[in-house]
């Protein structure tokens, strides 16, 4: 294990909570990297939950030893029914299984990109964390503060907020310019993007230290905005590989002073790759020498 990796400092208190069992993840198999589990049909054997359930397997048998996190796509199980959610509740269940014999929580941050207020986004945590077992969710912050208060309840329990997402479409709305509304808690200078406002709703917000946001790695302009607005914060950093985003310029622009602070999800390089093991250990050791010169 390279020793480089620093521990990061708690947002606001000690107790355990969704980064600091992250953190512990990180160091203890040395990787940032976020393995994508993301059974598209036609990487399948057959069209069938069943089929996604032994490509999911095999994809967590293989990776786990290099994996910091493990990120299920649900629409690739939801496309299945009621057998797909059985079936990312046993992925879940084997995530977990590969823990227990590393002796190191590996965190499943479950992709769903939930969005809603009261009961109804009570009823979405309760199945994300209480029903499928995941340790964290993506999350839309855009219906405000309250439709993400009942994830953050349990410290023990995360979300990643979308701030500056990796699709072509992004800047339709999330490159408008804001400027501070009456009532908001963080205040705006003329010609802010609004992904950059969320960011510093989001640092304000983190007071049990478990949220992060969602920032794409083919936005190296925006990471660098984003790290300076929520400088204590975790990104989830999809779009290098397929997405065109460049593994070095993200890190070198998302990267908190620790060395830490970013996960990077990989979903086809690995699982598309003659092997899953062998692509994720190549993932793994690149970030690390990019972290490494970086430093």
């Amino acid at each position: 294990m390279l020793v480089y990796l620093l521990h990061a400092p708690l947002a606001q208190n000690t107790m355990e909570s969704f980064f600091t069992f992250l953190e512990k993840r990180v160091d203890d198999c040395s990787s940032l990297l976020c393995v994508g589990l993301d059974p598209h049909v036609s990487d399948l054997e057959y069209p069938t939950a069943e089929s996604a359930l032994r490509f999911c397997l095999n994809l967590v048998k293989q990776t786990a030893p290099y994996a910091a996190a493990f990120k299920p796509n649900a629409a690739f199980f939801e496309q299945f029914g009621a057998e797909g959610w059985m079936v990312l509740k046993t992925v879940i269940q084997a995530i977990r299984e590969q823990s227990n014999r590393l002796g190191s929580m590996i965190p499943v941050i479950l992709d769903a990109k939930r969005g809603d207020i009261a009961s109804t986004a009570e009823a979405y945590a309760k199945s994300a964390f209480e029903t499928l077992g995941a340790h964290s969710i993506t999350l839309s912050p855009y219906l405000g503060k309250d439709s993400i208060d009942p994830f953050i309840g349990n410290p023990e329990k995360g979300v990643f907020l979308l701030c500056k997402t990796s699709n072509p479409g992004a800047n339709d709305f999330q490159d408008l310019l804001v400027e501070s509304a009456p009532g908001s808690t963080v205040n705006v200078q003329r010609s802010t993007p609004l992904y950059e406002h969320v960011a510093r709703l989001a640092q304000t917000w983190n007071i049990r230290n478990n949220i992060g946001l969602v920032v794409g790695a083919t936005q190296p302009e925006a990471l660098t905005r984003v790290r300076a607005a929520a400088p204590d914060l975790w990104f989830l950093s999809p779009g290098v590989g397929a997405q065109g985003g460049d593994l070095g310029t993200a890190l070198k622009a998302g990267l908190r002073k620790d060395g830490k602070g970013m996960l990077l999800p990989i979903s086809r390089g690995i699982s598309r790759a003659g092997s899953p093991s062998q692509a994720a250990a190549a993932f793994r050791d690149e970030i690390l020498a990019l972290q490494r010169s970086i430093q």
